[in-house]
């Protein structure tokens, strides 16, 4: 009897014991199934996805990355790095294009330094094509870029930065020391050019009879609102000039200044 009833006790404390064990069971299955499962942050999301839903930045299925953040880490150049290769390119095309590109604007302000920073590579790059260091010169009005093509080998590039009316004053002025004759003549006829220099000029009896024309008229039909007295200095002395023409004496000869008229008049009947 005794034992019958053990068994019995031992029976229902077995059936207790796994109706409660298995609800245990099921629920801690449930939490480990819900730990392995963390939702992804929205944060994280945005960074992996595109407005379209494209994975941008991270491996896709074929194993390429995506191409927006492909471009902006291997298309940037750094300056030093983008320079000296502009500044030994070989490509002529590309040195060409790069000339003739519009620049950014102003506004986006690292960007537009940055282009003529590069400009000054190209401009002296001599594997530039020459029609392009031309046009450089005649259309840019930074320094850094004049300078370069102020020292340029061909005697247009010179004569086109001589001509340029944003050059500065000292630029100008030692363009009118250059080698070649239409070089010094041109940037004696740049209103940037100084008085000293323009006064040297018209000393110099290399300079031809069309840049002292020009310069016998300065203060007169040419910048009349020049200092009468510098620009009086610079016609006398083109009146003693040795290359003036007999047409420029004659007009000299009638120069409201008295010492350019003597002068002049001292050439006629010498």
């Amino acid at each position: 009897m005794l034992d019958s009833m053990s068994a019995s006790e031992e029976s229902n404390q077995q059936i207790r014991s796994e109706g409660i064990s298995r609800p245990v069971q099921q629920v801690t299955q449930q939490a480990k199934q819900q730990s392995q499962y963390q939702p992804e942050p929205e944060a994280a999301r945005s960074l992996q996805t595109g407005s379209g839903g494209e994975t941008e930045g991270v491996p896709e299925a074929d194993g390429r990355a995506g191409d927006r953040t492909k471009d902006s880490t291997t298309d940037f150049e750094p300056l030093t790095d983008s320079y000296e290769r502009l500044r030994h390119s070989t490509d002529r095309a590309e040195l060409s294009e790069f000339a003739r590109r519009p620049l950014p604007d102003k506004a986006n302000q690292a960007a537009f330094s940055r282009a003529t920073a590069l400009l000054e590579a190209v401009a002296g790059n001599p594997n530039t094509p020459a029609e392009d260091r031309v046009f450089l010169a005649q259309t840019m009005p930074f320094p850094n870029v004049l300078v370069k093509l102020s020292q340029d080998p061909v005697p247009e590039v010179r004569k086109a930065v001589a001509g340029n009316a944003d050059d500065k004053n000292w630029l100008a002025g030692r363009l009118t020391k250059d080698d070649d004759s239409q070089v010094r003549d041109v940037a004696l006829r740049n209103k940037q050019t100084s008085w000293k220099m323009r006064l040297e000029g018209a000393q110099n009896p290399e300079v031809g009879a069309q840049t002292l024309d020009f310069l016998g008229k300065l203060g007169i039909e040419i910048e009349p609102d020049a200092s009468p007295v510098l620009s009086a200095m610079v016609r006398r002395e083109v009146a003693l000039n040795p290359n003036c023409s007999e047409a420029m004496l004659r007009q000299l000869m009638q120069d409201p200044s008295q010492q350019v008229a003597n002068a002049a008049r001292g050439r006629m009947t010498a």
